[in-house]
C-alpha cells in the first residue's frame, strides 16, 4: 500500500473545490442572462489518491430542448397568423366598413325613390347610398392592398433575420469544431448557448430539425421540418425572397445553396409555404388562406353588384324619357406576363356585360397552345387559387379547360370575362399570362353617371288593354330583357330615340279565347298562336309557334320585351304594346332594382353546378369564415402557448439556474474547500513538528 501524501490530498481538494466553486459562481452571475444553461463540473476519484476534475458541461435536455424548439415554432406561427386574421376580421365586422350595412342602405333608399319615381331628392338619396356603398368597398380593397404591402415588408425582414441567423450559426458551428480540438477538458459554454440562442430564434421564424454532427465534434445540422438543409456542418444555405412570374406583389420562397469558396455552383429550390411553419409559416398563410381570398371575394362581390345593377338599368327608362344605361363603370385589367413570355404583348380582359353573375374568385393562367397568322387560336385556361395553385373540383380534380378556341377581338372565357389579345409581337405556343379579374377591382369601380335622372325606374315599354275589349283579361306583365339598339344578331326592336321598330310586334289580337295574333306597327301579322293554355309571356309563345318570321329567328333575343295576362279574353280583345312615353310616374323597373336583393348573383365557387348566392349571404359567408379562421386560429393560439409554457418549465427544470439550488451548493462547496484547506494546513504543521524534532 503506498504511502498517503497529504499535500497532494489537500491541493487536489482545494483545486476541485475552487472549480466548483468557480462553476457554482458562475452559474449564479448568469441566473438572468437569456439562454444561459446551467453547468456542472465533474469529479473523478483519483486512481492514486485525491481527486481529479473532470470536464465542465452544460446541464441539457435534448428532448425537452427539442420539444421547446417544436412549441415555440407553433406559437410564432399561430402569432402572426391569429394577429392578422384578427385584423381583418374587426374591419369587416364592424359598422363603419361594413358592406352589408351598406347594402341595406342602398336597397332602403331604392324603396323609398320607387314610391315617387320623380322625385328628384329620392334618386339623388340612391346615388348617395350606392357611393357610400362602393366607398366601403374601395375601403376594404384598399385596406387589404396596403396589408399585402406591408407583408411582403415583413416577409424581407423576417427573410434578412433568418439569413443572418444561418450565417452566424454556421460560423459557431465551426468555432465550437475548432474550440473542441483546442481543449478536450471542457466545453466551450459560451458558444454553445450563443448558438442555441440563434437556433431557438431560428425556429421562431421556421419549423426546423436540428441534429448533432456524426462526424464534427459539437457541430450542428439545421433542416426545415420538410426536409432541406439550412446549416451543413461545413456551409449554409441562404433564403430568399423572388417574385413570382407574373403577380410581383406575391411574394415566393427559394432556397440558394452557398458553398462559400467551394467550387461548386450555387442552386436554388423552391419551399412550399405551407410547410415552412414558424413566423413566417403563420404569414403566408395569412396571405393565401385569409388575405388574398378575401380580396378576391370582396371584388367577386363588387362586380357582381355593379354588373347586376347596370344591366337592370339599362332595361329601364330614366327620367328623361330616353332607354336606361350603365350606373357603374367596371374598368378592364391587363394580362400578366410570365416571366418566360417575353415581347411586346398586349392583353387585355374584361368583365362581359351581364355575366357578373358568373363571375368567381378565380385568377385565370391563360396558356397559348395554338397560333394562326401570329395570333391565338387555342387556349388552355387553369382556374388558380390566390396562392397561385390551381383550384380544384368537386372531385378533386384541377379546374382546366383545354383546346378553348378564340379568334380576333375580344373573346369570352369561363367564368363572365372576355380576353384580347393585342400588341406588336407574334404570339408562339407557350407563352402564358394572369388575369386576375378581382384582386383589386373594388378600388377602381367607379360610377358612370351621378345625375339621377339617369336612373331608370320606369319600363321603355307600355301593354295596355283596349276600351272596348269584352272579356276580362288584364295586363299583369310587361317584362323588358334586352334594349340593345343597333343591327346585330343581339339587336332589340327599340330604336334608341324614344320609340320601336314599326316592324316589331305592336298589338295582341285574339282571334278565340285560345288563338292569338302578333301584330307588327303596320298592321301586318307576324306570327298565329292557337290552343294556347297559358297566358304568360305570349310573344315567347309566337316565336315558339312555327310562324315567327324567318328574318327574326336568328336574332338572340328580339323584340327585347313580353307581355302577359290574367284573365280570359274573348275573341276581337286586343293588347296595345308601345313604347312608354312620357311614363314617368312607372316605378316597375325600380322595383326590379330592389328585386336584386333577393337574387342570386354571386357565384359560391368556380364550378358551375354550384348554387349563386345573393349578396347579402355572399358577404356574410366571408364575414363568418373569417371570423371562424380567427376564433379557431385564438383558441390553437391559446393551446399553444400553454404547451410552450409547459414545455419551458421542463426545460427550465433541468437546464435554468435554480438559485437555491446553486446556493445550497455554494455552502457545501466552501465547506469542502475550508476543510481541503484545513488538511493542507494540518500537514504543513506536521511538517514543521517533523522539522523541530529533528533539530
Amino acid at each position: 500500500m503506498s504511502s498517503v501524501d497529504l499535500f497532494s490530498l489537500a491541493t487536489s481538494g482545494v483545486n476541485a473545490s475552487g472549480k466548483l466553486l468557480q462553476t457554482t459562481s458562475n452559474n449564479i452571475a448568469n441566473v438572468n442572462t437569456p439562454g444561459y444553461v446551467r453547468e456542472r463540473t465533474e469529479l473523478n476519484n483519483s486512481q492514486v489518491f485525491g481527486v481529479e476534475i473532470g470536464n465542465t458541461e452544460r446541464i441539457i435536455n435534448v428532448f425537452a430542448q427539442n420539444q421547446l424548439r417544436r412549441d415555440i415554432t407553433a406559437v410564432g406561427e399561430l402569432e402572426a397568423f391569429s394577429s392578422k386574421t384578427t385584423a381583418i376580421d374587426n374591419l369587416l365586422a364592424g359598422d363603419a366598413n361594413s358592406i352589408s350595412k351598406g347594402m341595406s342602405e342602398y336597397f332602403s333608399a331604392l324603396q323609398t325613390a320607387a314610391d315617387d319615381p320623380t322625385n328628384l331628392a329620392s334618386r339623388e338619396q340612391v346615388l348617395g347610398k350606392s357611393e357610400s356603398l362602393f366607398q366601403r368597398m374601395r375601403t376594404l380593397s384598399d385596406y387589404m392592398i396596403e396589408k399585402e404591402e406591408e407583408l411582403n415588408l415583413e416577409f424581407t425582414s423576417l427573410i434578412n433575420r433568418a439569413n443572418t441567423l444561418i450565417g452566424n450559426i454556421g460560423d459557431l458551428n465551426r468555432n465550437i469544431v475548432i474550440a473542441n480540438g483546442n481543449s478536450t477538458a471542457d466545453q466551450p459554454s459560451a458558444l454553445l448557448n450563443e448558438r442555441d440562442k440563434a437556433v431557438d430564434e431560428l425556429s421562431s421564424i421556421m419549423g426546423i430539425n436540428v441534429k448533432e454532427s456524426q462526424t464534427q465534434n459539437g457541430a450542428v445540422t439545421i433542416n426545415l421540418t420538410s426536409g432541406e438543409s439550412l446549416v451543413l456542418e461545413n456551409g449554409a444555405f441562404n433564403l430568399f425572397e423572388v417574385n413570382t412570374d407574373a403577380d410581383l406583389s406575391l411574394k415566393q420562397l427559394t432556397l440558394q445553396t452557398n458553398f462559400g469558396s467551394q467550387t461548386k455552383a450555387d442552386a436554388s429550390l423552391r419551399i412550399q409555404e405551407s410547410d415552412l411553419g414558424g413566423a413566417l409559416g403563420g404569414l403566408f398563410g395569412y396571405r393565401n388562406e385569409v388575405l388574398g381570398p378575401t380580396m378576391r371575394d370582396v371584388g367577386q362581390l363588387s362586380i357582381a353588384f355593379a354588373d347586376a345593377m347596370n344591366e337592370q338599368n339599362k332595361l329601364g327608362m330614366d327620367l328623361d324619357g330616353q332607354l336606361g344605361s350603365n350606373i357603374f363603370d367596371i374598368p378592364s385589367f391587363r394580362g400578366l406576363a410570365y416571366a418566360d413570355t417575353n415581347g411586346d404583348y398586349v392583353v387585355t380582359a374584361q368583365v362581359t356585360e351581364g355575366m357578373g353573375a358568373e363571375l368567381t374568385d378565380a385568377d385565370y393562367k391563360i396558356e397559348v397552345t395554338a397560333v394562326s397568322g401570329g395570333a391565338p387560336s387555342e387556349l388552355e385556361i387553369t382556374f388558380l387559387n390566390a396562392d397561385g395553385t390551381p383550384k380544384k373540383d368537386g372531385s378533386g380534380n384541377d379546374i382546366v379547360f383545354s383546346n378553348f378556341p378564340v379568334s380576333s377581338g375580344f373573346n369570352e372565357l369561363p367564368g363572365g370575362i372576355e380576353v384580347d389579345f393585342a400588341g406588336t409581337s407574334s404570339y408562339t405556343v407557350g407563352n402564358e399570362f394572369l388575369i386576375q379579374p378581382t384582386k383589386t377591382i373594388a378600388s377602381k369601380i367607379d360610377f358612370s353617371t351621378m345625375r339621377p335622372e339617369d336612373l331608370a325606374f320606369a319600363t321603355p315599354v307600355r301593354g295596355q288593354a283596349d276600351s272596348t275589349n269584352l272579356g276580362d283579361a288584364s295586363v299583369v306583365n310587361v317584362a323588358v330583357s334586352n334594349t340593345t339598339v343597333g343591327a346585330g344578331i343581339d339587336r332589340s326592336a327599340f330604336d334608341g330615340a324614344g320609340g320601336i321598330d314599326t316592324g316589331a310586334p305592336a298589338q295582341i289580337v285574339f282571334t278565340a279565347p285560345d288563338t292569338f295574333d302578333v301584330v307588327d306597327g303596320t298592321g301586318a301579322v307576324m306570327a298565329s298562336v292557337t290552343g294556347t293554355t297559358d297566358l304568360n309571356n305570349l310573344i315567347e309563345q309566337a316565336k315558339n309557334s312555327g310562324t315567327w318570321p324567318a328574318g327574326l329567328s336568328g336574332l338572340t333575343d328580339y323584340p327585347g320585351y313580353d307581355i302577359s295576362l290574367d284573365g280570359v279574353p274573348r275573341a276581337g280583345d286586343s293588347f296595345s304594346l308601345a313604347y312608354n312615353t312620357d311614363g314617368f310616374n312607372d316605378n316597375s323597373n325600380a322595383l326590379n332594382l330592389a328585386a336584386l336583393q333577393n337574387e342570386n348573383l354571386v357565384q359560391v365557387s368556380s364550378e358551375a353546378t354550384n348554387t349563386p348566392r345573393t349578396f347579402q349571404d355572399a358577404y356574410a359567408s366571408m364575414v363568418g369564415r373569417i371570423g371562424e379562421d380567427a376564433a379557431m386560429a385564438k383558441v390553437s393560439l391559446a393551446s399553444a402557448e400553454a404547451m410552450q409554457v409547459q414545455s419551458e418549465n421542463w426545460f427550465q427544470s433541468v437546464s435554468g439556474v435554480s438559485l437555491d439550488e446553486e446556493a445550497a451548493n455554494l455552502i457545501k462547496y466552501q465547506q469542502s474547500y475550508a476543510a481541503a484547506a484545513r488538511i493542507l494546513t494540518t500537514a504543513q504543521e506536521l511538517f514543521n513538528t517533523i522539522l523541530q524534532s529533528a533539530r
